[in-house]
């Protein structure tokens, strides 16, 4: 997927504000604006926070081609040191200085909220610039996309469960979600509505009180991957599929919204010598991103923007089932359609 740099636009700013390095990395406009969420987090170095951008934003950029959006990848990053503490000045400063930034690019870089970030903190970039989305009602936007991307996960499910045991019901199954937070917790009630097994598992114990009285099972984090399922679905923190974690897995099917699932494409064919299918996260985890353009950059109304999201359950058919023709992994699949459409579609550039 990498080229050794093959990023539009790359701006590494110190917050006047705040004085904090914030980073907007471009990753292409070939299909239209570039959009992706504002990242808040803790990094050894700002450097390592400048690699978040670039990796996150490359992602940003297959996502929107493969779901067939005319939006490109971008990702902003706040990057706050191990030390320093985060107050509530501080955070202000930094989100103003982040909302001048966003408002420099004039549209052609779309914020929204990341890890770090929530619709609050997209109220405060949107004082400065309207291109900044899932700010809550009251200040103009539609609130959290946590239920869209739950909802194009189940999706994305429903046709790998097709495809993996001939059913798309999941009625009976096993499934074992890895991160019980707004998402995670959509998929579980959805899943269970549909009369799966549900168990889920969260760093955070505190989780377990809350999945244990909504009717879930738990499984230690340590457990996760190689407890017996039918289904795993990563909803955490990413770089959870590697060369030394693939042979621990019992499920046939992996499919869930974690940002960069594998530590490294190659994972992909392990995966596949193992008989086990995954579904591409940036596939999977594009509800969200498919909500939120649809309604605040496109006009959407809620009705058609769902419609739209349901459709990632087609686009994952199409990719396995081309897979499975041609020999091919699903990730180098969907890597072909998304290469498609960025080399075949009009230039934009915006």
């Amino acid at each position: 997927m990498s080229r050794a740099f093959a990023h539009q636009e790359v701006v590494v700013r110190r917050g006047s504000r705040s004085e904090l390095p914030l980073i907007v990395a471009v990753h292409s406009r070939e299909l239209g604006p570039a959009a992706g969420g504002c990242r808040l987090r803790r990094y050894d170095t700002w450097q390592d926070g400048l690699a978040d951008a670039l990796r996150l934003s490359e992602a940003m950029t297959y996502k929107a081609a493969v779901a067939g959006l005319d939006f490109g990848g971008g990702k902003s990053v706040i990057a706050l040191d191990r030390e320093t503490e985060l107050t509530a000045d501080l955070r202000q400063a930094a989100l103003e200085d982040l909302g001048e930034l966003v408002a420099s690019f004039q549209g052609s870089y779309r914020a929204g909220p990341d890890v770090g970030t929530g619709p609050e903190d997209m109220a405060v970039l949107r004082r400065f610039s309207p291109h900044a989305y899932c700010a809550p009602e009251e200040h103009g936007g539609i609130g959290s996309s946590g239920g869209p991307t739950a909802t194009g996960v189940l999706a994305a499910l429903r046709a790998g469960a097709r495809h993996v045991f001939g059913d798309a019901s999941c009625t009976g199954r096993r499934v074992i979600i890895s991160g019980f937070g707004s998402v995670g917790s959509g998929i579980a009630a959805g899943l269970a509505a549909e009369g799966a097994h549900v168990a889920v598992s969260d760093v955070d114990q505190s989780r377990k009180d809350v999945a244990l009285a909504s009717g879930y099972g738990w499984v230690e984090p340590e457990q996760a991957l190689s407890a017996p399922a039918d289904v795993l679905v990563p909803a955490a923190i990413g770089g959870v599929l590697s060369e030394s974690t693939v042979p621990r897995l019992t499920a046939p099917l992996i499919v869930g919204p974690a940002n960069n699932q594998l530590t490294e494409d190659s994972v992909a064919d392990a995966l596949a010598d193992r008989g086990i299918v995954w579904i591409p996260d940036y596939v999977a985890s594009a509800g969200g991103v498919v909500y939120v353009l649809s309604r605040e950059a496109e006009g959407y109304s809620h009705e058609a923007a769902h419609e739209r999201v349901e459709t990632i359950g087609e686009t994952v058919t199409q990719v396995l089932d081309l897979a499975r023709s041609t020999g091919t992994t699903p990730l180098r699949t969907a890597q072909q359609i998304a290469e498609h459409r960025l080399t075949t579609a009009p230039t934009h550039n915006a």
